[in-house]
């Protein structure tokens, strides 16, 4: 029983990333993912401009 090795073994090491490496796809993915965030951020502009909602939700009586 020689074979055995005694302690835990250690992890292969991953290779690194290269860090500034992008290709189209993740290029054209940034870019959509900002336009998505340009037009929600204008439509939250326009919307905050305009009152609170009236006229819905629940109405409680004045009895109890």
């Amino acid at each position: 029983m020689s074979g055995r090795q005694g302690g835990k073994l250690k992890p292969l090491k991953k290779p690194k990333k290269a860090e500034n490496f992008e290709d189209e796809e993740d290029l054209a993915f940034k870019k959509k993912k900002m336009e998505e965030a340009k037009k929600l951020k204008e439509m939250q502009q326009k919307a905050s401009g305009k009152g609170p909602l009236l006229g819905g939700g629940i109405k409680k009586s004045g009895k109890k």
